[in-house]
């Protein structure tokens, strides 16, 4: 985090950033969709709100938490990436989502590669999990072109879940 708080990681084409009140609306619009299915939706405002300062939130708690995708070019925010934690996930997460019309482009997989190696290095971590929900073939992908590897005996709070496992270098 810089001297301000804020969280930024850049890479070729990306750059992460902390979520402000002006990204709230896109993501309450893809939280409403059935493009949320696999995270629990689709969610109306009220838990759209409560979700988005959740991702904010984590920060504090915990020194991690969500950060929004943008191109590097444009400063257009094409969805987000996170590092979540607490009492509904049994381990560390690393989740991501893009905008419908951004998808296929591999900003997921370029921002999930940053925030998931920042956090081994500055974390510490073991290990981080996805869980992805079954049938998301889009988010598998992610998962494995990631290097990481289904693990059927991790603990998850939904029993459906597919759990793929990131080891640290």
């Amino acid at each position: 985090m810089s001297e301000t708080g804020a969280m930024t990681i850049r890479t070729e084409r990306l750059r992460l950033r902390m979520p402000d009140i002006g990204d709230f609306a896109a993501y309450a619009e893809i939280m409403a969709s059935p493009r949320s299915v696999g995270m629990g939706g689709p969610f109306d405002l009220r838990a759209a709100w409560g979700m988005f300062c959740h991702d904010v939130a984590l920060w504090q708690l915990f020194g991690h938490g969500a950060l929004m995708i943008e191109l590097g070019e444009t400063g257009e925010c094409v969805g987000q990436v996170g590092i979540n934690h607490g009492p509904l996930f049994p381990e560390k997460e690393l989740g991501w989502f893009v905008y419908e019309e951004y998808e296929g482009k591999g900003y997921a997989t370029e921002a999930a590669l940053a925030l998931r190696d920042w956090a081994f290095a500055t974390l510490k971590l073991p290990s981080l999990v996805s869980y992805i929900a079954p049938g998301n073939a889009a988010s598998v992908a992610v998962a494995e072109r990631l290097g990481a590897r289904l693990d059927p005996a991790a603990p998850r709070s939904d029993p459906k879940d597919l759990v793929y496992r990131h080891f640290a270098p």
